[in-house]
This record gives C-alpha cells, structure tokens and sequence, in this order.
C-alpha cells in the first residue's frame, strides 16, 4: 500500500483528496495537515511514502515543510500541488527536494498516476513541456533564472544550455549522448554543471527550472 498524506490548508480540498486517494486498492491516506509545521510532526510519528503538499500555508510553507522532509532520506517523497501551472514557488519547492508538481484542477487519473509514479522513484511535472519555448528563449538570449537563488541561464555555455534543453525533454544521458554526439560522461559533467550553476538539487528541479522560465 501507497501510505499517501495530504497537506492543504483548505480542509474540503483536502478532506476531498483524502477520499478519493482512500477509495483506490493500493493507497491509504496516512494523515492530513493543515500546514507545513503539523506535516513534519504527522511525517514524524507516522510512515509515509508520498506527500500531497501545498505551497501556500500559515505556520510553515510548503517549500520549507518539503526541505526539511527531504533532508530526512528518500521517505516520505514530496509532489507538489499547485493552482499555476509553474512560478516561483514551485521552483523554490523543487529546489527543496520536491519530487516534481501537479496542477490541483489536474484529471483523477492524473493524480492517481502522480502518486504512483512519484511512491515508484520517478519525477512528475504537471502541465505543459517547456523543451521548445526553452529552446527558444535561449535562443533569443532572453532566458534568467527567476528568483529564488542560482545563477542566470544566460551564464550557461552554449552546450550546457543544449543539455538543459534536452533534460527538459526528459531525454536521458544516453539520450543526450546520441542527440548531442558526444559522450555519456561529458553529458554527466555538463549536468552536473547545471545543477551547481543553477542551484538545482537534481533533475526535477532542472526541469521546473526551464519550464518556468520558458513561460
């Protein structure tokens, strides 16, 4: 069983998750909270696999709750629920550890999809692919990381911004390899100028990197 919390300080929105998620075979819903702060203290006494965190709320936020969840180890993994389909907050929970984000108006199956995919290791991002409008941002040269943190794209060499293009695909290493021809150990050096360069945790957070800016 998926052991799923929910974390929104609209309690209908969340009562109303917490049914849906209960109804399905393979989750439970493990708790819910109404902030960041009663997340880590339900995450504390209480095994959890994936989290359903919102970002706006009193106390605690969500990008801090999703920090601190995520200096605890792989458990519990952190998807972001969200109104805008990118924006700053989602950037800064990504860079938190967040495991990717989905929109709260998304399809059931969607969610359900999510929930699954994120409890099985693997990144999820709601909405759009932001490959070609990054593409054409860097292009113009009109491209800078939104606040909070890391350094411009602009500051990014010419293949480090094609390497970011493709892991906003979501195009593997051996992918990159072949599409950039070059090696999978120059693609492993030019990511892992990326997520210095751009203060990014891992590739999730890359990927809601370039999405927001795309937009």
């Amino acid at each position: 069983m998926i052991r799923v919390a929910v974390v929104d300080d609209q309690p209908l929105l969340a009562s109303s998750f917490a049914a849906f998620l209960e109804r399905q075979p393979d989750m439970t819903v493990a708790g819910m909270a109404g902030d960041g702060a009663q997340a880590l203290e339900l995450c504390r006494r209480t095994e959890v696999d994936v989290v359903l965190m919102d970002l706006r709320m009193p106390v605690l936020d969500g990008i801090e709750a999703t920090r601190a969840l995520s200096a605890r180890g792989e458990r519990p993994r952190v998807l972001v629920l969200t109104t805008f389909e990118v924006d700053e907050f989602v950037v800064a929970a990504a860079r938190a550890g967040a495991r990717g984000y989905l929109l709260k108006d998304a399809e059931p199956a969607e969610l359900l999809s999510a929930v699954r995919a994120v409890h099985d290791g693997r990144a999820v991002l709601g909405g759009t692919g932001p490959s070609e409008l990054l593409r054409a941002h860097l292009e113009s040269g009109r491209a800078t990381a939104p606040a909070p943190g890391g350094g411009a794209l602009e500051h990014l060499s010419d293949r480090e911004a094609e390497v970011l293009a493709e892991i906003a695909s979501g195009a593997t290493n051996a992918e990159i390899a072949t599409r950039l021809h070059i090696a999978e150990t120059t693609v492993k050096t030019h990511v892992g100028n990326l997520l210095t360069k751009l203060d990014c945790r891992d590739r999730v957070a890359l990927v809601v990197l370039a999405h927001a800016v795309a937009r």
